[in-house]
């Protein structure tokens, strides 16, 4: 079996990409810095699913810094060739509207970060990358749904122009050094202790807390939710030799706010107490993959409906309930 460096191993997505490497029987060098970007509880409870499985090793270290990466290069080269078969950076700074009040944050992890790990693959002869990107990208002029050839010049946040320009920086490293790329531009991915900053974990607090509900604009906007397991399944599959490939990985099934919100109130039993603000010109009125690509090249489709997967994150909300009500969702 192979060994591969996951960055972002404490993430949403890092932490079930390394779940399911490590259920194929794969080693994997986690790395995440734990910051306080949003709630670390939720870090560290699904940093404690992976400590203790064989083959999973940990380090806390921040890609940012080329002092830890340098620290990471000589242990990850200690190991013996190969260091590891491939890079997986879900190591990021994620969140449209966050991105606005620091974008200098946004810059270091997203971009920097990137650079740092495209060197190590350099230096150590890695000759395999996977970058999650963002559907953020595709801004308010591409023509519905998204395809991966769509013009990208207009990011709406820093957020977006971050993750333009980690793609751009993997291209470049592709062609340079012949580095085989994959990035994925994810869609709104959601399930159990995902982000709190996105709107299920937060409609499903403030649903089931009797909390207000903040809904900005009219909630007609519309979202490609991903389940996360199935965006893990999807982001193994592009560990294959692909070249340089930019693919879509979503739903190909937009759920309007309004409609998530109700299906939420039914599987919560309660009431939504509803409190609308203004449309954030930041935000994208509607989001939706083809993934006609991942089709074709990966073989990829999802597998479970937002009904299912919203299940289960309103049954892993009430199991955690005891500390996830507490997790600060932000407005």
């Amino acid at each position: 079996m192979s060994r591969y460096l996951v960055t972002g191993a404490a993430g949403f997505i890092g932490s079930k990409v390394a779940e399911l490497l490590l259920a194929h029987g794969h080693e994997v060098v986690g790395v995440d810095n734990l910051n306080d970007a949003y709630d670390v509880r939720l870090k560290e409870w699904r940093l404690l699913r992976l400590e203790g499985q064989a083959g999973f090793t940990f380090l806390r270290l921040d890609i940012c810094s080329r002092e830890a990466m340098a620290e990471l290069r000589g242990q990850l080269a200690a190991r013996g060739k190969p260091a590891v078969e491939g890079v997986i950076n879900l190591a990021a700074r994620a969140g449209v509207r966050q991105s606005l009040r620091d974008p200098w944050a946004y810059v270091d992890a997203n971009v920097t970060g990137t650079l740092n790990l495209l060197e190590l693959c350099r230096e150590l002869g890695v000759g395999k990358i996977v970058l999650a990107s963002s559907s953020s990208l595709y801004g308010a002029r591409n023509p519905l749904p998204f395809r991966e050839d769509a013009n990208t010049d207009g990011p709406l946040s820093p957020y977006a122009a971050s993750k333009k320009a980690a793609e751009a920086m993997c291209y470049s490293y592709h062609h340079l050094y012949g580095l085989d790329v994959t990035v994925f531009r994810y869609f709104t991915v959601f399930g159990p202790a995902g982000r709190p900053d996105m709107s299920p974990f937060r409609f499903v607090q403030w649903v089931s807390e009797g909390l207000p509900v903040l809904v900005y604009g009219d909630g007609r906007q519309s979202r490609d939710f991903t389940y996360v397991d199935d965006i893990a399944r999807g982001t193994i599959a592009g560990l294959r030799p692909l070249g340089y490939e930019v693919i879509n990985l979503g739903s190909d099934a937009p759920v309007m706010l309004m409609d998530a919100l109700r299906l939420i109130e039914e599987l919560t039993g309660k009431e939504a107490r509803l409190r609308f603000e203004p449309f954030h010109p930041a935000d994208m009125e509607a989001t939706w993959a083809d993934i006609g690509k991942a089709e074709r090249l990966l073989g990829w489709r999802p597998k479970t409906s937002f009904r299912d997967g919203m299940a289960a994150l309103v049954a892993w909300y009430r199991e955690n309930r005891e500390w996830a009500r507490l997790v600060e969702t932000g407005g």
